[in-house]
């Protein structure tokens, strides 16, 4: 068995953070390490609370990554990229919550004002043409901002999009 496994979050099947989830309790000697291009909130929270032992970005160098893999061998160490530590020492610093997914401000950080806004519009039931009427922007420019929204929240979907705004309550 490994002792050490790097892991992406976007997977075809099962994504890392579920595969960690599944693996880590089955395997709980292995150290499984994030190393993905994914720098959202979401995914770091989702990450570690999955079990991994470390999260990592892609572009970090060949040392950085033999260094990682000695720090959770040899120290039982959580390796993390910089941005990374960054953003999980201020997720870990916000006021606590029963249920993460219901934290209204996970919107707020992973939305711009304008996708905010777009969403909204979406949730009341508006089209891109109407959403573009509405905030003076081209219809062009709504499809992008909605396509940006299906992106950051991991969704493929208008229903989708609504269903989660509903569930979680962010409007």
């Amino acid at each position: 068995m490994p002792q050490v496994v790097f892991m992406d979050i976007e997977m075809p099947m099962l994504n890392g953070i579920d595969t960690i989830r599944l693996a880590k309790p089955l395997h709980e000697d292995i150290h499984f390490i994030i190393l993905t291009v994914f720098e959202d909130d979401e995914n770091i929270f989702a990450a570690v609370q999955a079990g991994a032992s470390g999260y990592l970005l892609k572009h970090e160098s060949h040392q950085t990554i033999y260094d990682a893999i000695i720090e959770v061998k040899e120290f039982g160490g959580a390796p993390m990229s910089p941005a990374i530590a960054r953003k999980t020492l201020r997720l870990l610093g916000q006021p606590k919550s029963t249920d993460t997914q219901n934290r209204p401000d996970i919107v707020d950080t992973l939305l711009s004002e304008r996708e905010r806004e777009i969403l909204m519009h979406m949730v009341n039931g508006y089209d891109a043409k109407r959403i573009a009427e509405i905030t003076q922007i081209s219809t062009l420019t709504v499809r992008k901002h909605i396509a940006n929204i299906y992106n950051k929240l991991h969704v493929n979907s208008k229903a989708q999009v609504i269903s989660m705004a509903h569930k979680n309550h962010w409007l």
